[in-house]
């Protein structure tokens, strides 16, 4: 089974020309900086695409410890 729909692959190509040709901005509503990255455009695309909908798999959350953990590998 596919990870990526097609619709999904097409938002993030299009991300790519608007990276390429200068258009593309950071932030919500496209008020932050030019976008220079490459990597920075390809999760701006993939996050278009969860936005209306399309087929792509859900954003990677990073592992936080709490303070309880902490303090018991201090020990």
């Amino acid at each position: 089974m596919a990870k990526y729909g097609e619709k999904s692959k097409k938002a993030v190509k299009s991300a790519m020309h608007r990276k390429k040709k200068g258009t593309l901005k950071s932030g919500k509503g496209g008020k932050g900086g030019k976008v220079t990255s490459r990597k920075q455009a390809i999760a701006i695309g993939l996050s278009e695409a969860r936005a209306k909908g399309y087929k792509a798999p859900a954003k990677k959350s990073s592992s936080k410890r709490t303070m309880t953990s902490k303090k018991s590998a201090k020990k």
